[in-house]
Order: C-alpha cells, then sequence, then structure tokens
C-alpha cells in the first residue's frame, strides 16, 4: 500500500488539530447562546454579491442546527433603485430617503417582497427546509406611520407586533422579514428603513443580540484608518462620539438604531463587515469578535 509523504501527512494532522481547535474555541459561545434569538440585518455587499449570499444562507443554517433562533430583516434599496432605472422611471431622494410615490410603493413591494425575499428564502432552504419569508404587512407584523408628506410612502414603525414571528420560531423556522409595514387603520402600505426595523424586532423579541452587515469593518474613528476600529464600545461613549462628529453621517441611523436596541433591553448590538466571508460565525462563536460590539454598559462586554 502506498503511503503518503511524511510531510503530507504532517500537514493532515495539524489541518485536522486547527479544526478542533477552532470548534473547541466555539463550544463555550454554543452553550451560552442556545435558544437565544439573534435578529440579523441583512443588506449591502453581503447580499449583493453570490458569494456572499451564499455564504451568510449557511452561516445562519449553522447557528439554527447550534440551537440559536435566527431572524432575519432584510432591506434592497439598491435592486429598488436597479428596477426603477430599468423601467425609466427617476429616483428623487430626500435627506438620504428615496421619494416614494403610489408606483415606486408597488416597484419596493415588488422588489422587496417578490424578489429579495424569496432569493434569500431559497438560499437558506437548499441547505434544509427552514426558511420562510414574511413582509412586515403579514399579520400585522410592522404596524406603519408616515415619516412625512412630501417623502410620500415613507413610514416609520409605529409599532410591532411579533406573534408571527414567534410561532414560526416556536416550529424551529427561521423568519426572513421584509420591510413593508403597514397602516393599521388605512390598510396603507408604507416602505420602511430596515436598520429601524431590524431595531424595533428585536427589543419585541428581547434579543440577545441584533447584528448589522455593513460595508465597513465596523465603527472607525477615522473612516480612512482600519486600524481606528471600535472593538467594543457602551451606549453613553457612543452617543459621546455622535455628538462630537466622529461618527459619520452614513453610519448614524446604523448607531441610533444599536443604540435604541440596546436601551430597549436587547443583549448587545453589533456593526460587522458583512464583505467577510462567515462574518457572523466569526463574531459569534469566537473570544475576540471582528466588528464593533455595542453594549449598555461595560459589564456586558463578554463576548
Amino acid at each position: 500500500m502506498n503511503q503518503p509523504p511524511a510531510s503530507e501527512g504532517g500537514d493532515r494532522r495539524k489541518d485536522a488539530a486547527e479544526r478542533v481547535e477552532v470548534l473547541l474555541e466555539a463550544l463555550p459561545y454554543i452553550r451560552r447562546f442556545r435558544d437565544a434569538v439573534v435578529v440579523v440585518k441583512y443588506g449591502g455587499h453581503a447580499m449583493a454579491r453570490p458569494d456572499l449570499a451564499l455564504r451568510f444562507a449557511e452561516d445562519v443554517v449553522l447557528m439554527h442546527s447550534v440551537g440559536i433562533r435566527p431572524v432575519v430583516v432584510h432591506g434592497g434599496g439598491p435592486q429598488i433603485g436597479a428596477l426603477l432605472a430599468r423601467l425609466g422611471i427617476p429616483s428623487e431622494f430626500r435627506d438620504g430617503l428615496r421619494v416614494t410615490d403610489a408606483d415606486t410603493l408597488d416597484i419596493a413591494r415588488m422588489v422587496l417582497v417578490g424578489k429579495v425575499n424569496r432569493d434569500i428564502v431559497a438560499a437558506v432552504n437548499t441547505h434544509a427546509p427552514l426558511a420562510v419569508g414574511v413582509s412586515g404587512e403579514d399579520a400585522g407584523l410592522i404596524g406603519a406611520r408616515q415619516r412625512r408628506a412630501d417623502l410620500g410612502f415613507v413610514g416609520d414603525v409605529a409599532e410591532v407586533n411579533p406573534r408571527i414571528i414567534e410561532r414560526l420560531l416556536d416550529e424551529e423556522l427561521i423568519p426572513i422579514v421584509s420591510t413593508i409595514g403597514s397602516d393599521a387603520k388605512e390598510g396603507q402600505a408604507y416602505n420602511i428603513n430596515a436598520d429601524t426595523v431590524a431595531g424595533a424586532i428585536a427589543i419585541e423579541l428581547c434579543a440577545e443580540k441584533i447584528v448589522y452587515l455593513t460595508d465597513v469593518a465596523g465603527l472607525l474613528t477615522d473612516p480612512a484608518d482600519p486600524a481606528s476600529l471600535v472593538s467594543e464600545v457602551t451606549v453613553p461613549q457612543l452617543q459621546l462620539l455622535v455628538a462630537d462628529g466622529v461618527v459619520g453621517e452614513g453610519m448614524i441611523p446604523k448607531v441610533e438604531s444599536c443604540i435604541r436596541a440596546v436601551e430597549g433591553g436587547v443583549g448587545s448590538a453589533h456593526l460587522l463587515d458583512g464583505r467577510i466571508p462567515h462574518v457572523l460565525l466569526l463574531e459569534i462563536f469566537t473570544a475576540a469578535g471582528v466588528g464593533t460590539m455595542i453594549a449598555r454598559n461595560a459589564a456586558g462586554f463578554a463576548r
């Protein structure tokens, strides 16, 4: 029988030992977060790139397989913009928000509920029949109110009724939530910022963690310097950074959502670089973590 060269056998043993070390490092976190709800806001490059979308689906299924209860809340602004452009419909923005008339709202619903949501569900379900797509309009999940008249059908979260998500979680399923909400009285639909919806849902579910996948490494005090990453920050410290202008304008909505979630009872909030393959697993199952963790106070920094 031919034997592998000694160097090859040694490499295999080293690789096996490293894999065992990874599993052992993950074990206390698997125990700690078993049965915990983790809300993941999914968007940006993590959703736009097919390779990262596949890795994201793997992460969510693995989390579910070890007893964590993930809830995915997704956006879809770039996809909405792309379809509007294809249809020759111009996009107008005010204060960073897309002005949404009735035609634009129909397209937003089509993209978010009919395309993006279904793609995520399909990606997860290639591993196991676990994912269920839910719109904020379903079972009164997201009650909405108009943000401003000049923005049209752009909404804010008025209330969250989490019963449909709780029932799916009780059935050991993975809810995938698109962020179209509706007015409870009139039934009027509104497009709502996904960061805001994710935070509101996390509060109602008493989530252990809320994770925002972004297109940057996390919270940087200097956007041009990756070494300026803030690994851990308390809510009061973060509020000071915002007040001092250290937090860039583009990060402020996510940071504000993180603060609201943590002050609302969520265990911790995390800003992660969604461009890193398997970044969810690296953050949840390793001691160091890879992004920015936000806790109410310093006692919450037990990663």
